[in-house]
């Protein structure tokens, strides 16, 4: 049985989930989509925008750059802030 298979999706994207300042780390194009399928705290415009992008990196026909964009637009529609693990770490 082969692995599935995971699509690059670059540096990896880092949000602050929670009040209490969790940070999800978001390294695959896979979790992303699982999050925002199964995970995501609002149903709005941004979120389906964020699906059909990242569905047609997944399938190759869109890029993953513009998929990124609009997972990035999501998370701010959601309530989630995008943070830096290295800024996060000095300023503790």
């Amino acid at each position: 049985m082969q692995p599935p298979l995971t699509i690059y999706w670059g540096k990896p994207i880092s949000l602050v989930v929670s009040p209490e300042g969790d940070v999800k780390n978001f390294s695959t194009i896979e979790q992303v989509h699982y999050w925002l399928r199964k995970k995501w705290p609002v149903a709005d415009t941004a979120q389906d925008h964020a699906i059909e992008c990242i569905e047609a990196a997944m399938d190759c026909l869109g890029s993953v750059g513009d998929a990124r964009s609009a997972f990035l637009g999501a998370a701010g529609t959601a309530g989630f802030v995008p943070c830096e693990p290295a800024a996060r770490a000095l300023a503790a």
